[in-house]
């Protein structure tokens, strides 16, 4: 009989549960009540006392060990069944916030403190184990989201033991609740996009003419026009010019643009998650699913502030996962849109292949769409979707996300050689891509938003 039999509970007869008893294998047993070592090993000792009083006619180790004995086998197990119970919480949170996570304990009678796991004060995770006396009532604790994305805040594994800590209850692995971190969503100075020319309303100036408020051009009167447009001035000079009254010939008419909505398309490339030490880039952080203050994390939060600012002034928003094809979110406008756009990059966030081609689809970008595409630039096939996407007639902004400093990996001699050729790379990237007509910006705290509105509207103009 191996110990994976007594484990799960296979061997049966006296024998087995002698030999349960005197070694505290059913310690390990988490179904109700049940004796602890401590029990075990107490009742052994009075027994060795009581056998060794018999034998060696010492009747003072008999009046100790035998009602030691006595005592312990008359013990009974504590009544009733602990309980711990989660109070409902809410999945999806928003980072930078706060929130209380609490459990009802019920210990039953008999029960003298509990080990209860829950986090601590102001921090987030499972937290460690606490022990509390073994109390009816509520535990509380406030816990912050200082990151986004999927974790576990809570997870109450419990304990129960007697007055004596001869029996035990558990321990109890306690029910996972799982929640979303949204990235936040930070102010930022919004502007004008350029006009999606499909549109005639919305709060841009389209190229084509319409009812908008913007002067066009000033043009002769034709055939359905309304007489609103006419420009009176104009019209009188024309006819005083020809030395006559006015006549279709001289009428002229004011064309203004009309107001168009504006797309913009969020291209962000999860392949790679990168930070300074460049000795890490091929490994996985520890406990997160993107590297703090790395090239995704910080482009997570640009998309999302950008999405948040031009959802904000009526414009259509979409998103496009250039390493999942199928992790997209059309565009579209309003604020249950905006959190389904933070939802969509938390998860894409989560599955950071390291490699593979970038995709992006000609379904996916609205004609006259503005596409800003965030990516560390660390491989060529972007560069390539880039400069393709531009040359198709595309408006295309790069915002380059990778480290302004990368630290060289002193576990090898040729770690700074690795970082200068990667500069290098990167500045061939961008020169080629600056030589295409696409801009290269870099994103630093939300700086770069200006510059980003005017070059693309000066690329429209042109």
């Amino acid at each position: 009989m191996t110990d994976r039999d007594v484990l799960l509970g296979r061997a049966g007869g006296r024998r087995t549960r002698v030999r349960d008893w005197f070694t505290g294998r059913l310690a390990v047993r988490t179904q109700g009540w049940r004796r602890t070592d401590a029990l075990v090993r107490a009742v052994v000792c009075g027994l060795g006392l009581l056998v060794a009083g018999v034998l060696l006619h010492r009747l003072e180790l008999v009046l100790i060990g035998l009602p030691l004995v006595i005592g312990l086998l008359l013990t009974t197990p504590p009544a009733g069944t602990p309980a711990v119970v989660s109070r409902p919480h809410e999945a999806t949170v928003d980072a930078g916030g706060e929130t209380t996570v609490a459990v009802t304990v019920t210990p039953g009678e008999g029960a003298a403190f509990t080990a209860l796991r829950m986090p601590r004060p102001g921090g987030s995770g499972a937290g460690p184990v606490h022990l509390l006396p073994a109390v009816t009532g509520e535990v509380r604790s406030v816990v912050s989201w200082r990151a986004w994305g999927h974790g576990v805040h809570q997870r109450p594994d419990h304990l129960f033991a007697s007055h004596d800590g001869m029996y035990l209850y558990g321990p109890v692995v306690g029910i996972v609740a799982h929640h979303i971190v949204l990235p936040p969503v930070e102010p930022l100075p919004t502007g004008p996009l350029p006009p999606r020319a499909a549109g005639l309303v919305g709060a841009h100036r389209s190229a084509r003419p319409g009812d908008g408020m913007e002067l066009r051009d000033i043009r002769q009167f034709r055939s359905g026009d309304r007489l609103r447009r006419v420009d009176w001035r104009v019209s009188l000079r024309a006819a005083a010019a020809r030395g006559g009254s006015l006549s279709a010939d001289t009428l002229h008419v004011r064309e203004r643009h009309a107001e168009a909505d504006a797309d913009l398309v969020l291209a962000m490339d999860t392949r790679l998650d990168v930070d300074e030490e460049v000795g890490d880039w091929n490994a996985r952080p520890a406990g997160a699913a993107v590297r703090p203050g790395g090239s995704l994390d910080l482009g997570v939060r640009t998309a999302t502030n950008l999405a948040a600012a031009f959802l904000r002034q009526g414009d259509r928003v979409g998103l496009v996962d250039l390493g999942h094809p199928r992790g997209g979110v059309p565009v579209g406008v309003g604020r249950r849109h905006l959190q389904r756009i933070r939802h969509q990059l938390v998860n894409s966030a989560r599955r950071v292949a390291g490699s593979g081609d970038p995709v992006l689809n000609q379904a996916q970008v609205p004609a006259g769409a503005t596409v800003v595409v965030l990516s560390p630039l660390l491989d060529d096939k972007l560069a390539d979707l880039v400069i393709r996407l531009a040359r198709r007639g595309r408006l295309v902004v790069a915002v380059d996300l990778l480290p302004t400093e990368l630290r060289a990996d002193r576990t090898t001699p040729w770690g700074q050689a690795v970082v200068s050729i990667l500069r290098a790379e990167h500045a061939v990237r961008v020169r080629a891509l600056e030589e295409h007509g696409v801009p290269v910006l870099r994103w630093e705290n939300g700086a770069a938003i200006g510059a980003l509105l005017r070059v693309a509207r000066r690329r429209r103009r042109s």
